[in-house]
C-alpha cells in the first residue's frame, strides 16, 4: 500500500506488462480474481456495493484519495483495494467527519501501515 506521492494511493499495477522489462505477459483471469489492485467495478457497482452514490465516488477523486482507472469508453473502474478506501471514507464521513478530513485520514493510515510492513520486511532481512 505504496503511498504515490504521499497521496495515500499505491502506484498502478498494469496488469499484463512485466515492469521490469515493459513486456507485454498473458494474465489469466484467476490472476485478475486475485489482483486486488484490478479495476474490475463499474462506478454504478462500485457505488451500489459500498451503499453510496456515484457521486460520493466522485468526491473521492476530487480529494485525491482515489484516481480510478478508465476504460476504454472512459468510464470509471475501480479496484477492490479502491473500493476498501472508500469504505473507510464513508465510515468516518457517516460519523460526522468532514470528507477531507476523512481522507487525509486515509491516506496516514494507508501510508502508515505501508511503513509497517517495510519495516517488517527489513527486520526479517536481518
Amino acid at each position: 500500500m505504496t503511498s504515490a506521492g504521499g497521496s495515500g494511493r499505491r502506484p498502478q499495477k498494469t496488469a499484463g506488462i512485466d515492469e521490469t522489462v515493459g513486456s507485454a505477459s498473458p494474465v489469466t483471469t484467476g490472476e485478475k480474481l486475485d489482483d486486488e489492485d484490478y479495476p474490475a467495478y463499474s462506478m454504478g457497482r462500485a457505488a451500489e456495493i459500498l451503499g453510496t452514490t456515484p457521486a460520493f465516488l466522485r468526491s473521492l477523486g476530487k480529494a485525491k484519495l482515489i484516481e480510478p482507472q478508465r476504460s476504454e469508453g472512459g468510464h470509471r473502474r475501480y479496484s477492490r483495494y479502491q473500493l476498501r478506501l472508500a469504505a473507510r471514507v464513508r465510515e468516518l464521513v457517516d460519523q460526522g467527519t468532514a470528507l477531507e478530513a476523512a481522507c487525509r485520514i486515509i491516506i496516514l493510515e494507508d501510508q502508515l501501515q505501508e511503513a509497517l510492513r517495510i519495516n517488517a520486511e527489513l527486520r526479517r532481512q536481518d
